[in-house]
């Protein structure tokens, strides 16, 4: 539609937004009564209420699209879809493709009392040094401190590449001796 309507048409798909509006509020509390209301029924109430089969005693090719109704409660349509999915193959079986399908926690392999050397804003480093510790210990050797500089290499003999020569390159072409310029190409219709 355009934008470039005259008030009358304006004013007129007000009070048609204003009225399906309203329809809809009083729908809404409708449904929000009814659903208190079935809250304290049973569900076998409700089915038959509603003229329903069992849920969970659905087989296949049964019609579902009963359980789809607003004003049946979430309840039971959740209970006839799991149905629906258990039954249907196409939906039952998994392909494996499913990306968080499968449980990535260690639940089952931790260890009970399970003790670490790993120290929260600190990491290993008690661990590593109280392993220094022993070590020298047994040995009786002193054991060289760790710094964070590389060891010193040794000089290499060889160079790996060979050294790259610059080249100057003189104005040995002259601009008669380059190719022409492109040119375009230009279309002509007549009409």
């Amino acid at each position: 539609m355009s934008e470039n309507r005259d008030f009358w048409s304006r004013r007129k798909a007000a009070v048609q937004a204003e009225a399906e509006a309203e329809t809809a509020a009083v729908e809404a509390q409708e449904l929000a009564a009814r659903h208190s209301e079935l809250e304290e029924k049973t569900d076998q109430e409700i089915l038959a209420e509603f003229n329903l089969p069992d849920p969970d005693a659905l087989e296949p090719g049964d019609d579902v699209s009963g359980f789809m109704s607003k004003a049946v409660p979430d309840r039971l349509r959740q209970r006839a879809l799991r149905r629906l999915w258990r039954l249907n193959p196409v939906l039952a079986n998994v392909d494996g493709l499913v990306e968080y399908g499968e449980d990535y926690t260690d639940a089952a392999c931790v260890i009970e009392n399970l003790q670490t050397a790993y120290q929260v804003g600190k990491g290993m480093l008690a661990h590593i040094e109280a392993l220094a510790v022993s070590e020298e210990e047994e040995t009786d050797e002193p054991v060289e401190e760790l710094s964070d500089q590389p060891p010193p290499s040794e000089p290499i003999d060889e160079p790996l590449q060979p050294p790259v020569q610059m080249v100057e390159l003189g104005e040995t072409e002259s601009d008669a001796d380059l190719p022409p310029s492109p040119r375009r190409m230009i279309f002509e219709f007549e009409g």
